[in-house]
């Protein structure tokens, strides 16, 4: 099977489990909006979960189950991102974002929803019958999004904005490392958690992914067409905000992005070949249009 096969078969996947766990809740309005933020997207993360956990043969159900939890997780984010206090953004994944399809008190709600039932979903016994091993995920992903994690990185991203003087390239690394790259990162950690592996060597990898997937993101902020992104683009050049492409010009940016994928394939080595899809997760990282 291709790697568009795989991940087009993992996204109906996610997207059924997804469904059947939301469907539980009642039509009210933040229900609505919380099924309404977790349709459609590329699903890398959810992806990222599933391949870590094959090299471990983790039961697919339990795997499933991490994997929504971490779309869960990113949908809040994003959602929240979208704010007038945040982002203020009109657009995502080409449908108006969730406060303007609602409102802003919502759209929080709807948010603190998703992160809560993240949770809820690694807590229950159903995701793994050994409770360390629950609890381990839980608290990774804790650490992963909160105040040392993706909340600290959207703050410094803020912070920013109204910085007297713009970020330098250590500053951004480091602020997108933990912005993007921690909820990039823990799905891999959470693979190799399932299956009681050492999580290492995919750590390694998912945090030269998450590096290239950010610069990809600049470069498609510059270059890419808003249609395909589902997003408004070029906003970080309007706020006049340094990203890797600004400091680094975008074919040195470029540059940089394929060295962090081959980088992030020798960290696959040592499940080679069973880590082959991974390997085309990163080149796909770099090569998308949205």
């Amino acid at each position: 099977m291709s790697f568009a096969a795989d991940l087009s078969r993992a996204q109906a996947e996610v997207q059924d489990a997804l469904d059947a766990i939301l469907g539980a809740f009642d039509d009210d309005p933040v229900a609505e909006a919380m099924r309404y933020a977790t349709r459609g997207g590329k699903r890398l993360r959810a992806f990222l979960a599933l391949q870590a956990a094959d090299l471990f043969d983790v039961p697919r159900d339990q795997s499933l189950r991490v994997a929504v939890a971490i779309e869960c997780m990113h949908a809040y984010s994003l959602i929240h991102d979208d704010l007038p206090c945040m982002d203020d953004d009109d657009l995502r994944r080409g449908q108006p974002t969730v406060h303007r399809k609602w409102d802003e008190a919502t759209a929080v709600l709807a948010g603190d929803a998703l992160q809560t039932l993240a949770f809820e979903i690694l807590a229950d016994p159903e995701t793994h019958p050994d409770a360390d091993v629950r609890a381990e995920l839980v608290l990774s992903l804790a650490r992963a999004s909160g105040a040392a994690g993706m909340v600290r990185g959207q703050a410094m991203d803020i912070a920013a904005e109204t910085a007297t003087a713009p970020l330098t390239l250590d500053q951004i690394s480091e602020l997108q490392r933990l912005k993007t790259g921690r909820l990039l990162e823990w799905p891999c950690r959470a693979g190799a958690l399932l299956g009681r592996a050492d999580p290492a060597p995919l750590i390694d990898y998912a945090a030269r992914l998450g590096l290239a997937f950010q610069i990809a993101d600049d470069l498609l902020d510059v270059e890419g067409d808003a249609e395909k992104a589902g997003k408004a683009l070029r906003k970080d050049a309007e706020a006049g905000k340094a990203t890797f492409v600004s400091l680094l010009g975008a074919e040195a940016a470029r540059a940089q992005a394929t060295a962090l994928v081959e980088q992030a394939e020798l960290s696959l080595l040592p499940y080679s070949p069973n880590a082959a899809t991974l390997v085309h997760v990163a080149r796909y990282v770099v090569t998308r249009d949205r």
